[in-house]
């Protein structure tokens, strides 16, 4: 069983504040809702213990500070090496802000991974071996970063496989340039969506083991020796806040208890199913290119128009728009850092400013640490650049394209993101960004309010100044 457990950045990047959302009520916001149905329960029944989970960093920050004993609860669910052997761990790492990574420049991929592993290394004190891709989107390039970050292994959807007939009860090996090559385990798209929306079908654990599970995998093993296996993927949430009471159903399905006999499968994880055990020992496939879980249309739900919704025109346009506007901020931030570092130390040191984010480091004794014989305002610019670059990645939250109107929410937020990001550059540099931002994003309208993308962007920026949203400080909303 392996759990995608993720929530987007829902704070607002000025106030650093989540605001009162009603449609959570009783609660005050849906990270708490989720993390009172889903997470803490699931944390507190030792359901962690026996699946592979991957905690995304976004939620894991907001965990560990609303709720440190949950939060601890997915830390000590991953075993040490003494415990688990090969792998050290259920526990899988994911890419930072869950960007959908295709669409990404070779240079952001590198970052949104190499955050989401350190990440992962200071909260979970080892380093990870396997990671979860954003809605499992994949390419070679993708994966050839993966290898060289020293990854071992990742999970996909079996339609990932070039090969449609490819037996997914085994994992696979794909071969990458340079004689590398990576692990990966392809899920059971029966079970799978059984798990997920069957409601018949999982009111019953011990029936679902039985009469779903062990036909999937009974008999003899392959030739080789190895074991059928079956690996059921889905979005962590499913188990108690998409569907109540799921967690009793894992809790049942991965730990049944003394009483139960013996069903004629083993459970285990992902992890200590590949574990150490080196990629030549399988069979080699390859992977079908540009492709994901939640789109059938490889990833088109996340730039173009995809059947998927019934009107995907504004996202072409909203992805061109943040594309522009993060080639401007990158262009620029480089001249600033010019008088002070080389340009590829810039983003070496964006690489790493994640430990600033997680608090591993100050940001004052990371400047210094960077920029040694820089002033004081040199080093104050350069953190300037540092996080006008965190917030110009983090608009680009796959949220952001998946639902069917950007007058959502989730676009919204990415919006509030590109602003926090254009202004810090706008204010560094004295440039005027924000008013080609706003041409740009008028290209597109929402569907349903038949609004432009700037009439939403001011939108968003006037309802995260109101006092409930706790940031006064955007009152200097743009009006075109």
């Amino acid at each position: 069983m392996h759990g995608h457990f993720y929530q987007p950045e829902r704070r607002n990047p000025f106030s650093g504040e989540i605001a009162p959302q009603p449609a959570a009520a009783p609660y005050r916001d849906w990270n708490a809702r989720i993390d009172a149905e889903c997470y803490k329960p699931n944390a507190e029944r030792g359901n962690l213990r026996h699946v592979s989970y991957d905690l995304g960093p976004t939620l894991a920050g907001w965990l560990a500070d609303h709720d440190p004993a949950t939060h601890q609860g997915f830390v000590d669910s991953d075993p040490s090496p003494e415990a688990d052997g090969a792998d050290g761990g259920n526990a899988m790492a994911q890419a930072y802000n869950h960007a959908i990574l295709p669409l990404a420049s070779m240079a952001d991929r590198t970052t949104e991974i190499r955050w989401g592993l350190r990440d992962f290394e200071l909260r979970f004190d080892r380093r990870p071996t396997g990671i979860w891709l954003p809605e499992t989107a994949v390419d070679m390039p993708t994966l050839r970063i993966l290898a060289d970050e020293g990854i071992h292994y990742t999970i996909l959807a079996p339609w990932q496989a070039a090969d449609s007939r490819l037996d997914t009860r085994r994992p696979y090996r794909v071969e990458l340039s340079g004689g590398k090559s990576i692990v990966v385990v392809f899920y059971d798209a029966a079970l799978s969506a059984s798990a997920s929306f069957e409601s018949d079908a999982t009111m019953d654990a011990d029936s679902f083991a039985v009469n779903r599970v062990l036909p999937r995998i009974a008999g003899p093993g392959f030739p080789d020796g190895s074991p059928r296996t079956a690996v059921i993927a889905t979005d962590g949430e499913l188990y108690g806040h998409h569907q109540k009471f799921r967690d009793l159903f894992l809790a049942r399905l991965v730990n049944p208890g003394p009483e139960v006999p013996d069903r004629g499968f083993d459970v285990t994880t992902v992890g200590r199913l590949v574990g150490e055990v080196p990629a030549s020992v399988f069979p080699a496939t390859q992977i079908a290119e540009r492709t994901s879980w939640s789109c059938h249309h490889g990833v088109l739900r996340w730039y173009a128009e995809c059947p998927d919704a019934s009107d995907g025109r504004w996202k072409g346009p909203l992805r061109v728009a943040l594309e522009r506007l993060a080639s401007a901020i990158d262009t620029v931030a480089g001249g600033l850092a010019a008088e002070v570092m080389e340009p590829a130390a810039l983003w070496q040191a964006r690489n790493a400013y994640v430990d600033v984010m997680f608090g591993a480091v100050g940001a004052v004794d990371f400047a210094r640490g960077r920029l040694p014989l820089a002033t004081d305002e040199q080093r104050r610019r350069f953190l300037t650049l540092m996080e006008a670059e965190r917030w110009r990645l983090a608009m680009f939250a796959s949220d952001g394209w998946f639902w069917g109107d950007p007058i959502r929410l989730e676009t919204k937020h990415v919006l509030l993101c590109a602003a926090k990001a254009v202004r810090l550059i706008d204010g560094a540099a004295g440039t005027n960004l924000e008013g080609r931002l706003l041409d740009d994003l008028s290209t597109f309208t929402s569907p349903s309010r038949r609004i432009d993308g700037a009439g939403i962007y001011n939108e968003a920026l006037v309802e995260a100044s109101q006092p409930a949203a706790g940031a006064a400080v955007l009152a200097d909303t743009v009006v075109r």
